[in-house]
């Protein structure tokens, strides 16, 4: 983002606003928590902002500060129409592709708003009339921190705002492990920490509340663990039929897949979860390295993501969308070796 483009957002910003603030479908930590995080400063700025998740998303993400007032598109979906057809701004967070919002994708083009994009995902697309696009950066709750900061207004960050922003920057590094961790990230987690954001209290609200049956499908999943020793790769695979049996939850099976990444050797692990309701398998990849998995799921899965972490989807069946992932691990046997 120029420098002309911060300055016409501040002077779009400097009068009353009707803002609609949109995470991906199935928001995670990162989305939830940049799109609160946003919505908490801009109130503060004096504006009418609203967040509208495409749909649900995990229990252990509803204790965010704001998370009260944010309207399911799917259980709301007259009342979302209406607020995203009277917006002045539409804030697009955490993708960067329409159709990553779901059935919101139309309302949302169809919208007179000014749209403005923060992402830190690869090869945007150009829907945006402002587009803050930085794929080095680890989360985009991070990005929305800078965003804050180019608008001269980190004096309104508070601790409710540091809490939504510190999990999203946590969730999305998990636990600042992943490369694009850097030394900038640690400042700005310690500028949030003295804003009196409690590390442990966010630690324990999203990684220390299993219930039995999540735990119990962990199990199943580490049992259904492949390790394919030819090309540095393991996969894990649940059904529905598992996720049945163990009363799957939304969220349930996040950071399953690095438990495969972690195994002595693995280069690239990938999870791939039957959902019915969809006709899909959702499939999370992960690598180390070099190996880019954006590239793979692009190119083979209809995803994308990061260089180490991404998403696809197959239309096939389980067993044979296994087919087709040990299929093509041939063709890049040599990267995967190397």
């Amino acid at each position: 983002m120029n420098t002309s483009s911060i300055l016409e957002i501040k002077k779009l910003l400097s009068t009353f606003k009707k803002v609609v603030i949109i995470p991906h479908k199935n928001p995670d930590g990162d989305a939830m928590g940049s799109t609160l995080g946003l919505c908490l400063y801009l109130k503060k700025k004096g504006h009418s902002a609203t967040v509208i998740a495409p749909n649900d998303y995990p229990e252990f993400l509803k204790w965010l500060p704001g998370n009260s007032e944010v309207i399911n598109y799917e259980i709301e979906n007259s009342i979302a129409k209406k607020l995203i057809t009277s917006a002045d701004v539409i804030f697009t967070l955490d993708f960067n592709a329409l159709h990553r919002c779901g059935e919101m994708e139309t309302p949302i083009k169809n919208s007179n708003a000014v749209k403005i994009m923060i992402d830190h995902h690869q090869e945007p697309d150009s829907y945006a009339d402002y587009i803050f696009s930085d794929v080095n950066m680890c989360s985009t709750s991070q990005m929305v921190y800078h965003f804050i900061e180019k608008m001269e207004d980190l004096d309104h960050i508070d601790t409710a705002i540091g809490e939504a922003l510190y999990t999203g920057i946590m969730t999305d590094t998990a636990s600042f492990r992943f490369p694009l961790t850097t030394s900038l990230t640690h400042k700005v987690i310690a500028k949030l920490i003295n804003l009196g954001v409690q590390k442990s209290k966010i630690h324990n609200a999203i990684y220390d509340t299993n219930s039995f049956e999540r735990l119990q499908l962990l199990g199943c999943a580490m049992k259904n663990l492949r390790f394919l020793e030819n090309y540095n790769t393991s996969y894990i695979t649940l059904s529905n039929t598992e996720l049945d049996f163990h009363k799957f939850k939304k969220g349930d099976t996040e950071g399953f897949v690095n438990y495969g990444l972690s195994l002595k050797g693995a280069k690239l692990a990938a999870i791939f979860i039957e959902h019915k309701q969809e006709s899909i398998i959702k499939i999370s990849f992960r690598s180390k390295g070099s190996f880019d998995v954006n590239k793979f799921a692009r190119n083979h899965f209809n995803g994308g993501g990061h260089k180490n972490a991404s998403g696809g989807k197959s239309n096939l069946n389980l067993k044979d969308t296994i087919t087709k992932f040990t299929r093509l691990l041939e063709e890049y046997k040599l990267e995967l070796n190397s």
